[in-house]
């Protein structure tokens, strides 16, 4: 290895020959003892990602470009994900390429060059992803007014989840699953995503029940404790939640990527759970208050419409007058309603007697003999037609008799005699035939006006009569039955202004000696004589007296109608 950079020989003399492997292996071999662990800070160019995992970039300055790579199994442990125009600072070992003779980094760390390449790259990618919809305000969803289940993606052990579940049980207590995370460090991001996507997995109504809410929370940090919230795949995870989300990373002052992805951003965990649920004291006192203005409202309503019952039940006539009409126009039609029946009745006697007068058994005979002369006279004109006709045609045979020859003549009047019996056959079946239709006509005719018929109908009218009758008896009798009690209501009433019943209840009704009734002690102590009036008879301070005659005359006795205020 020596020799390779000892001075070139003076010339003549023999050099050694090497192959280009060898040349290529020993500056390998060089490279890599020189430069074994090395850090370059500089600014990420060219960056490519083939499909077998492994990450080929260049680092640059004004001046140089040096090559790298990362390989497959490294790239999944690196803090951070390389995008191109970052400045960083690569941490690993120099080596060669012998297949293109270039040498170039092995990348086994990488970190952003300061806090200034943070907030430059953090830039960069919110607005790559903002340009990409995520962050769109009508992609958020409403959060549900009181969840049953709240899903906690955090750690475990730190003071954010003691924070939630107190101010949970303080507003409203609530089912809480917990999923457990790394909240930093190279693990954080990874299991963050795996949380949300688990809870979006659930199935409604299994077993384990699907959170209504998701609350990613986390304590305050720097930018680098908090920077696995905002890797790439925890953002795409918060906007592709089913199940709104609430972002509580950090402090108030703190701003991730996750805070924008998400449907709500709390300033603190503690706020993140009240936004989660509502005060449950202050839903009982609304409730009341709610159930305080029902019941104010019903009895208003009550008393309102109780107040228009009465107003339309003074517009309203009295019951009573609603009755007069109709008990006036009942008493008018029981007053017309006898003589109605009675010129009812006459009606009938009158039509029945006009029905009958041309009905009688006389007329009826009368009229079957002049229809008997009429079909008799019809008889007789047809014989003597279908003789007179005979003989004309007798007359006309004996005058063609003349000219014709025995044997025409044979013939002739054999056909004569054949004609003139088919003509009196013809004209006997007629005659037969229109007697018999009169005979027929004169049947129904005298069946029609029989005397049964008239019987039928004088038995119909007398049972009309009788119905009429009855119904006239039991109308009076109704009308009789009213004026009876009405009567004795009457009488009732009456009696009830009797003064004998009331002195028959222990009472008594006291005079003076002219017979004055006396009502107040005053004119009692002024009369001369007292006089008292019982049930049964009166009576002076001294013993009973006798009816006087003004008394007599006017009907006042034991068993006599008076009144209270009779003298």
């Amino acid at each position: 290895m020596s020799d390779l950079f000892e001075d070139p020989p003076a010339p003549g003399d023999n050099t050694a020959e090497f192959t280009v492997s060898e040349i290529s292996g020993a500056v390998k071999r060089a490279v890599e003892s020189g430069f074994s662990r090395v850090r370059v800070r500089g600014e990420i160019g060219r960056i490519s990602r083939p499909r077998s995992g492994h990450i080929y970039l260049d680092l640059k300055d004004d001046r140089s470009v040096l090559a790298g790579v990362v390989w497959k199994g490294q790239a999944a442990r690196l803090a951070m994900r390389p995008e191109e125009g970052l400045e960083v600072v690569a941490t690993g070992r120099l080596t060669t390429f012998p297949g293109q003779s270039k040498y170039q980094m092995v990348i086994e760390d990488m970190a952003p060059a300061g806090v200034g390449a943070l907030m430059a790259m953090l830039e960069k990618r919110r607005k790559a992803l903002e340009a990409e919809g995520l962050f769109a305000g009508e992609r958020k969803r409403p959060l549900p007014y009181l969840p049953e289940v709240i899903g906690v993606v955090t750690s475990p052990s730190g003071a954010v989840i003691r924070d939630i579940l107190h101010r949970l049980r303080d507003r409203f207590p609530r089912k809480v699953l917990i999923w457990p995370v790394a909240v930093q460090g190279d693990r954080c991001a990874p299991e963050v995503t795996r949380g949300i996507n688990g809870f979006n997995a659930l199935t409604p109504g299994g077993a384990l029940p699907r959170p209504d809410v998701i609350i990613v929370a986390r304590g305050g940090g720097s930018v680098e404790d908090l920077w696995g919230f905002n890797e790439e795949i925890v953002v795409r995870a918060a906007a592709a939640s089913d199940i709104p989300l609430i972002s509580a990373v950090g402090h108030e002052t703190d701003t991730t990527l996750i805070d924008h992805a998400a449907d709500r951003r709390a300033p603190t965990p503690t706020a993140a759970a009240e936004m989660a649920v509502p005060v449950r004291l202050d839903l009982l006192r609304t409730v009341e208050a709610q159930g305080d203005r029902l019941t104010r409202a019903s009895i208003q309503l009550v008393a309102t419409k109780r107040q228009r019952v009465r107003d339309l039940s003074r517009a309203l006539p009295q019951p009573e007058t609603l009755a007069d009409s109709a008990r006036q126009r009942l008493d008018y039609a029981s007053d017309r309603l006898p003589r109605a029946l009675q010129a009812r009745v006459q009606l009938g006697h009158r039509s029945l007697a006009n029905a009958s007068a041309g009905l009688s058994i006389t007329l009826l005979s009368s009229r079957l003999g002049r229809m008997a002369d009429r079909v008799g006279g019809a008889m007789q004109r047809l014989t003597l037609g279908l003789w007179a006709n005979v003989q004309k045609d007798t007359a006309r045979l004996n005058q063609a008799k003349a000219r014709l020859t025995p044997r025409t003549l044979q013939r002739t009047a054999a056909d004569t005699r054949a004609r003139l019996a088919s003509t009196m056959t013809r004209g006997q079946r007629a005659a037969n035939a229109q007697v018999a239709t009169q005979r027929h006509a004169l049947s129904a005719t005298s069946q029609r006006l029989t005397v049964r018929p008239l019987e039928r109908t004088v038995s119909q009218n007398r049972a009309d009569l009788r119905a009429l009758v009855t119904r006239l008896e039991r109308a009076t009798a109704s009308v009789v039955q009213q004026r009876t009690d009405r009567l004795a209501a009457l009488e009732r009433v009456r009696q009830s202004f009797n003064h004998h019943a009331v002195l028959k209840r222990g009472f008594a009704v006291v005079r003076d000696g002219t017979g004055q009734v006396l009502t107040t002690q005053v004119a009692a102590k002024g009369a001369s004589e007292l006089e008292l009036e019982f049930q049964d008879g009166r009576m002076a301070l001294g013993g009973p007296v006798k009816p006087t005659k003004a008394a007599k005359s006017k009907g006042q006795n034991t068993g006599g109608q008076g009144s209270l205020f009779d003298e």
